[in-house]
Parts: C-alpha cells; sequence; structure tokens
C-alpha cells in the first residue's frame, strides 16, 4: 500500500496518532503506566546482565482470570488463536502449562504433514551437498571473463537445484510451525537457542548445513539440559565453519595433503571467544583474553571431514595442541586429545556465571526487557540443582509471581517474525508451505529475514532493536495485506472474528474486532485514534454525499487493531 504526502492513508493515521504508544519506549500494558525502555546499547554488552541490576520494587499486584490466560498463551505461543482463550480457561493455566511443558506429550501430526512436501528439512548434509551443487568452476570463470552472463549460469541451475532452496524450506517450516503448531513453547524455545548459539545461513557451508544444523543440534535439545545443547552445537559442522574453528590447529601446523597442501595454519579464536562471551557466561563472565586463548587450543581439531563432499564433525590429532592448559584456573594435563573440547564445556556449563547468564536471557524472553534480579536468583539457583535443566528452569519462570504480574503484563515487543505469526494465528489464519515462504518474506521485509543474523549474537529480545517508526508502518502495511487477503496460499477467518456484529455499523464491527484480537483492552487513546476512523471512506465504503448504510471493509478495521500499540506487545 502506497503512502504519499498527497494521500494520507488510514494506516498512516494510526502510525502517527498510535504509533507512539509502541515507538516512544512505552511497553507497557496498561495505559498510564507506561515505562521507559532502556536506552541503547551494543549487542554484545546488552547480551550479558552479570553485572548487579539495580534494586526492583516489590512484584505489582497479580493478574488472574482470563487476562492471567492470555498473557501465558502470549509468552508460551506464537499468540492466541481464537477459541484459545476457552481452551485453556476450561483445562486451568497451570494444565496447560505443564502440557507445553512437555511437547511429546502433544499430538502435532497435523503440522507434520503440511511439512511434508519440505524435503530439504529432512536431508543429511552429505544428500544436501549431492542434490544442490556448486557452479561449475569453468562457468564462473566464464562469467569472470564476460563471456556468459550470470543470468545465462542461472538458468543452467534452476531454482529447484540451487542451495538457497535448503535456507527457504526452512524459514516456511519455521513460519508453518508458528502458525499451526500445537507444540508452541517447543517452536518458541528452538527460536530462542537457534539467536542464542546463532549461525549465518549465508556464510559459505553454511547454506548446506543451516537447516541440519536446528534439526540435530537445536530442536532435540531444546526443553532439555544446557550443557547437551552447548555440546551438540560445538560438534555441528555449521557452527564449526560459522566461527572458523574447523580451521583451528596448533601453532606452525602445516596442511599435509588436499588442496592446501603445504600451507601453514594456526590457532583461530573466534568460537572459542563466542563460547565464552555469548553462550555461556556472558562478558562480564569473569574470564581473561588468556582464557581465550587456551579455550581454543582445546578445540584444535574439531574439524569437518570434506566440507564440501560429507560435511561431518571429524576430530584430526595431528592437528591438536596436546599441550597443558588452564582454563578459569582448572588444569588441563597435557596429552589430551578431543577430551580436552568435551571438558571445557564442563568447566562452562557448571560455572555459576554461566547459571546466571542463561538464567537471565530466559528471565528476559518470559517476563522482562529488565530481568527482576529475584527470579534471574531463582532462575540460576534450578540451573545450578538441577544441571541446567531448562525446563526446570522454565517451570521456575512460570510458576514465579513475577510472570504473572501487571508489571510483567504486556511488556514485551513483538519481534518481526512473532509479529508476523501472531497476527496470523489471531486471525484465524491457516497457512502452507508456499504461504509460508510469502510470510517469511512479509517476516524479511518488517527486518527479520529468518536465519539471516549475521552476527553469532543473532537476533535480540529487546524492545529498543526494534523500535522506530519506520517499523512500525511496515508492520502496518504487512497487516492491510494480510487481512485483505494478499498473500498467496494463506487464508485468514474474518466473518468468525466479527459474528453478531452488524456489518452496517463500523462502531459495533470495531467493538467485536478488539474483543477478539486484543481482548477488548485498547487504551483510550488507542481506542480514540481507531473509532475516529470509522467515518473515512476506506471504513465505510461509502462516497462523501452517500447517504445509504455503511458496509463495513472488516479487513482495513482489522488490520487498524493488529496495528495498534496492545497487538504490538506480548
Amino acid at each position: 500500500m502506497s503512502i504519499t504526502a498527497r494521500r494520507l492513508t488510514v494506516a498512516a493515521a494510526l502510525c502517527a496518532a498510535v504509533g507512539l504508544g509502541v515507538f516512544t519506549g512505552c511497553v507497557s500494558g496498561k495505559a498510564g503506566d507506561a515505562r521507559v525502555a532502556a536506552p541503547a546499547a551494543s549487542a554484545r554488552s546488552s547480551a550479558s546482565t552479570q553485572s548487579v541490576a539495580p534494586a526492583q520494587p516489590a512484584p505489582a499486584a497479580q493478574i488472574s482470570g482470563d487476562r492471567q490466560i492470555s498473557h501465558a498463551l502470549s509468552r508460551l505461543t506464537y499468540g492466541p488463536r481464537p477459541g484459545d482463550v476457552e481452551r485453556v480457561r476450561a483445562m486451568g493455566v497451570s494444565v496447560w502449562i505443564d502440557r507445553q511443558l512437555h511437547p511429546t506429550t502433544i499430538d502435532d501430526a497435523a503440522t507434520e504433514r503440511a511439512l511434508a512436501e519440505l524435503t530439504t528439512l529432512r536431508m543429511p548434509i552429505a544428500e544436501a551437498l549431492r542434490e544442490f551443487p556448486r557452479p561449475n568452476p569453468k562457468l564462473q570463470a566464464m562469467i569472470a571473463n564476460g563471456e556468459m552472463s550470470r543470468q545465462e549460469m542461472l538458468e543452467r541451475y534452476p531454482m529447484e537445484k540451487r542451495p538457497v532452496r535448503i535456507a527457504t524450506e526452512l524459514q516456511a517450516a519455521k513460519v508453518v510451525r508458528a502458525v499451526t503448531s500445537e507444540r508452541q513453547l517447543e517452536e518458541v524455545m528452538v527460536d530462542f537457542w537457534f539467536n542464542h548459539f546463532n549461525v549465518f545461513a549465508g556464510k559459505g557451508d553454511v547454506r548446506w548445513y543451516v537447516s541440519a544444523y536446528e534439526r540435530e543440534a537445536i530442536r532435540p535439545y531444546a526443553m532439555g539440559r544446557f550443557p547437551d545443547l552447548v555440546r551438540a552445537t560445538a560438534y555441528h559442522p555449521a557452527m564449526l565453519f560459522y566461527l572458523d574453528n574447523w580451521l583451528s590447529a596448533k601453532p606452525d601446523f602445516i596442511v599435509p595433503a588436499g588442496p592446501n597442501r603445504g600451507r601453514r595454519a594456526g590457532l583461530n579464536e573466534n568460537y572459542a571467544r563466542e563460547l565464552l562471551e555469548l553462550h555461556t557466561l556472558g562478558v562480564d563472565g569473569g574470564y581473561t583474553q588468556k582464557d581465550v586463548t587456551e579455550v581454543a587450543r582445546a578445540f584444535t581439531g574439531w574439524t569437518i571431514d570434506r566440507p564440501q563432499v560429507d560435511g561431518r564433525f571429524v576430530f584430526r590429532p595431528i592437528m591438536h595442541d596436546t599441550g597443558e592448559k588452564v582454563v578459569l584456573g582448572q588444569r588441563l594435563a597435557a596429552g589430551g586429545g578431543r577430551e580436552d573440547g568435551e571438558r571445557v564445556i564442563e568447566i562452562l556449563t557448571r560455572h555459576p556465571a554461566a547459571a546466571r547468564f542463561i538464567a537471565t536471557k530466559l528471565v528476559r524472553r518470559f517476563v522482562s526487557d529488565e530481568p527482576p534480579p529475584a527470579l534471574v536468583a531463582r532462575v540460576a539457583g534450578t540451573y545450578t540443582s538441577t544441571g541446567g535443566d531448562i525446563r526446570a528452569m522454565l517451570r521456575t519462570i512460570f510458576e514465579s509471581p513475577e510472570f504473572f504480574s501487571e508489571h510483567a503484563y504486556r511488556a514485551k515487543i513483538k519481534k518481526p517474525f512473532e509479529f508476523v505469526a501472531s497476527a496470523v494465528r489471531a486471525l484465524g489464519g491457516t497457512t502452507d508451505a508456499t504461504g509460508g515462504m510469502a510470510l517469511a518474506r512479509a517476516s524479511a521485509e518488517i527486518g527479520e529475514p529468518l536465519y539471516q543474523a549475521q552476527p553469532p549474537t543473532g537476533y535480540a529480545d529487546r524492545a529498543e532493536v526494534w523500535v522506530n517508526a519506520g517499523a512500525l508502518l511496515a508492520r502496518m502495511n504487512f497487516a492491510v495485506a494480510l487481512a485483505s487477503g494478499r498473500y498467496p496460499h494463506v487464508s485468514v477467518a474474518l466473518p468468525a472474528l466479527v459474528a453478531g456484529a452488524d456489518p452496517t455499523s463500523p462502531p459495533a464491527v470495531l467493538d467485536r474486532l478488539m474483543v477478539s484480537l486484543i481482548a477488548d483492552q485498547p487504551a483510550p487513546q488507542t481506542r480514540a485514534v481507531l473509532t475516529a476512523q470509522l467515518s473515512e471512506p476506506q471504513i465505510t465504503h461509502l462516497s462523501a454525499d452517500d447517504r445509504g448504510p455503511a458496509n463495513t471493509d472488516v479487513a482495513k478495521l482489522a488490520a487498524l487493531v493488529i496495528g495498534s500499540p496492545e497487538f504490538q506487545r506480548r
């Protein structure tokens, strides 16, 4: 939808009038109780909260009833669907949360059937490397010397044979699962951990490895034990390639064979630094540059066997530094091999700083951008007492008074992907794999291209990263397109959302949509701005001199409600 200076659309009006409630730092769900987001900080300094946070007041009064149900649905899922509040009410919030904490007990066959056509999701790395070959070097040379155009070369490699299909199908699957899966908390946690252990799908051989990485290293452990997650990602070719550990060797190592025969290699500290700073201890975790070097030495020889043919982990003793190492004061005796890396993982995942760091990130995701220190301490205690059991830490959060407090209610801004998925779910939408691809493109247009975060920090889970007026306008444009049915293979159920409302009465339709989409809890400013649009010809379908009954444009009104500050929050 084009927004021009000469023709201010309804979407732009909402951006100008209501959007300020979201995009000037106000992230509280209650009118008159806005809280200012923390000043923008670097991704890495913000990622760690090991420093002592300022004291916070005691948790506010607890929410209850349907507000409590809506809150649980907004945090443990990609947003409530029509009828979800009633379903949770019938079984009880505690029972529903317990089911989500045990995803294998939930039948999700329908989602798996929807993913069946995405064949790359199940491909081993070696098969993906065979099915999606690299362009012939001779053809690339012909392009370089002008004998062939890039378009001519692409015609020899149709889309279905290009490696980009791997990431495209993975993106589609992520959307389908977020929209349709009954195992919602598991999907939320897969997204959380992928960003925590991020790899960039556009870097070199990671193009072929990324789907297997999520399938093998993230998804099986998303609700398991944190040390197992660290170990699985450390071993995976996607992480080894992304952070260059596959090239790391003892000092002055000479490559004995292969295309790089005779080349001198040496220590690469990229993975060691991120393992300490982003994966386990946090930037303020108490380690030194000497520890980074010692960790890097411990992981020498962890590499990839024939990365463009087999793409599997292999430990090469000839590359390993067998000297004594000291990591965080703990000695690793000389003469070690692959077990040096295993020992480092054990040291790091048992460290108190890891407990605090992971607890902080989980509390930030599920409670507040400013994690309550007392809750962080309790979750860290659960980490320590259970050996990093993720399900136990989540239970500590969900059973805490902080989680169901007024302070936490609608205190989080949705990331672009969360916004896209929640909008489809709120409108009673369905999608197949093709629609999933279209919605993944929409997420990219709003600001979050899936699996495309280049830095190892992944996509952030704090409001300031996503907060700006341009982003709100992009979200509004998406909402209009979605509600109007412009995305192929994506359907929405607007008639059901306004059932019982008189279509000739825009106020009645708006009231019904606010009940359906934001639980009839708009702030006074939001309600005033939305109500002011009810006389617009785009909403009533009337010309200036038409005196007949209105024929309310439900799609545009639904888009406006989806664009409201209340819907932007979870």
